[in-house]
């Protein structure tokens, strides 16, 4: 009997220590870091969105929409009587984002190749300034593609030219 009693004992010892749930250990959330701030030049975290047109050639005009992160300027056309049609997919636009490393981001817009067929091109745009007037960009000014409306690898490198953009309606004397 004492061995019946022992073996009971060390079985109920061995089922009680294997019933018992594991410690489980310590929960270590992983701290996740903060982004890295957004970097843009002075003015430019306010809302951009507005109209605007070429400093240097009033027929550009540009139709500004912002959500606080991204800026798209559409182009659209003007007419002689100075309206303006409504953006379609068929203009250009520039998509700049509000980023750690700066207001940056492409002109989207339609090139040719050198027998005429139409292809859709980009070019690295940044903002440079944002003020009261408008924004002043910073873009390439051409691109060089071949017939399959690939960058052509021995193009001319990019020259990258001031743009600058006005707020409002061009006045008949500008």
């Amino acid at each position: 009997m004492h061995r019946v009693l022992s073996s009971l004992a060390v079985g109920l010892s061995v089922l009680s220590l294997t019933a018992c749930p594991a410690k489980t250990p310590p929960r270590t959330e992983a701290q996740v870091p903060p982004p890295p701030p957004i970097r843009v030049p002075p003015g430019c975290e306010s809302n951009q969105a507005g109209e605007y047109f070429h400093a240097e050639n009033p027929a550009f005009r540009y139709h500004g929409e912002d959500d606080g992160g991204t800026l798209s300027l559409s182009v659209v056309r003007a007419h002689a009587d100075g309206g303006t049609d409504a953006p379609d997919a068929s203009t250009a636009t520039i998509v700049l984002q509000r980023t750690p490393e700066g207001f940056v981001g492409q002109t989207h817009a339609t090139g040719f190749t050198s027998s005429g067929a139409p292809c859709p091109v980009t070019f690295p745009t940044e903002v440079e300034v944002c003020g009261d007037a408008g924004l002043t960009l910073r873009s390439a000014a051409s691109t060089s593609i071949d017939e399959g409306c690939r960058t052509a690898p021995a193009g001319a490198p990019a020259v990258r030219l001031r743009q600058v953009l006005l707020r409002g309606e061009p006045d008949a004397g500008r």
